[in-house]
């Protein structure tokens, strides 16, 4: 089932998750379901907040950018309660990040392109890998959905008064898109 996802301003997305347990009511039919609704929305990752739960849950699914970044070729990925960290080896590299949750919108964000993971599968096994490229920036732009942060965030003061506006009509609801959403303002 394709899930509405939940706009900027929601509280639900500057909340700080929780990790999940096998026993979580209902986790194979929610992964289903945000795996759905990432294709609909034609999405290469979404994390559970913006969903409306505040658990330590992301899909990640880049392989459509694997022609451009070989390294999201084969990137689909379950991932549960994830730990991040970066490693700052290389020099932040600034591109143009959208999200799922303001619809619309693009802005130019740094981030150092490698970084280890640990994380559980859909079946509860263990991984650790280190990722680079493009796919790292997925997996940090999804991992800080966990942490309650945005893209928007990570941009410069100057930028994000420039794009106040934009924030404060998603915060309203007012935005248009080829998808369900919940907004601050229909809670």
């Amino acid at each position: 089932m394709v899930l509405p996802v939940y706009l900027y301003g929601h509280p639900v997305l500057r909340k700080e998750t929780e990790d999940i347990g096998k026993d979580y009511p209902g986790l194979d039919k929610l992964i289903r379901d945000m795996w759905e609704t990432m294709y609909f929305t034609e999405g290469v990752g979404l994390a559970a907040p913006q969903i409306g739960k505040s658990i330590s849950l992301i899909v990640i699914d880049g392989s459509v950018l694997g022609d451009e970044f070989p390294e999201c070729k084969d990137s689909k990925m379950c991932l549960i309660n994830p730990e991040l960290e970066v490693i700052e080896d290389m020099e932040p590299v600034g591109r143009n990040e959208g999200c799922l949750s303001l619809p619309g919108m693009s802005e130019n964000v740094k981030r150092t392109e490698h970084v280890r993971l640990n994380w559980l599968d859909e079946n509860f096994v263990e991984h650790e890998k280190e990722f680079t490229g493009f796919l790292s920036r997925i997996i940090q732009h999804e991992f800080d959905h966990l942490l309650g942060t945005v893209y928007t965030d990570r941009i410069s003061p100057i930028r994000k008064q420039m794009v106040r506006n934009k924030l404060n009509n998603l915060s309203r609801g007012k935005v248009k898109c080829d998808y369900r959403t919940v907004s601050a303002k229909t809670r």
